[in-house]
């Protein structure tokens, strides 16, 4: 057995794990941001968690079930959720950096008027709405859009990858 094909075997078993602590990593920090740091999500960064989550529920499905024949497809599946998320985490980036407008959903409170003395008070304690088009924090001059876009992208290539190594090993 060459070195290749040893690490091929090595990713192929130990993908699903992988895959399922990157997104779930991924998952806790946008927790730690929003929760510890006080930096509440706008509509596109809640988009960008869905696919995280679905990412998680998949990989751990593969990682349950084992090697076998639906490992490969649950693991092209989960390179299709990454994708997803990196496309919206570009158009977030994009809408940040004002390259195109962002969605109706991304400019903050809708116009619900308070009718009573209750929901104004209600609605002068709520928070204002996180803009799309507002960077809260960056890293090297990367937004946590552009910075979801780039893991992502790398985590779906590992995941084809882990499903085309998984689909020659049968």
């Amino acid at each position: 057995m060459t070195s290749l094909a040893v690490r091929d075997e090595s990713l192929w078993r130990h993908a699903p794990l992988l895959l399922l602590l990157g997104s779930g990593g991924l998952l806790l920090g946008a927790l730690f941001f929003q929760y510890v740091l006080g930096m509440p999500p706008c509509p596109l960064c809640h988009w960008q968690r869905w696919p995280h989550i679905a990412v998680v529920v998949l990989a751990a499905g593969a990682l349950a079930l084992g090697p076998g024949a639906l490992r490969p497809w649950l693991l092209g599946l989960v390179g299709l959720a990454l994708l997803a998320t990196a496309a919206i985490g570009f158009f977030h980036a994009g809408v940040e950096q004002k390259w195109w407008a962002g969605l109706a959903v991304c400019e903050g409170a809708g116009d619900d008027t308070p009718i009573s003395v209750d929901d104004i008070n209600k609605a002068m304690a709520r928070r204002p709405a996180a803009r799309c088009d507002q960077i809260p924090w960056s890293l090297f001059g990367l937004s946590m859009a552009a910075w979801n876009t780039l893991i992502s992208l790398a985590l779906a290539t590992f995941a084809f990858r882990a499903a085309s190594a998984g689909r020659q090993g049968r």
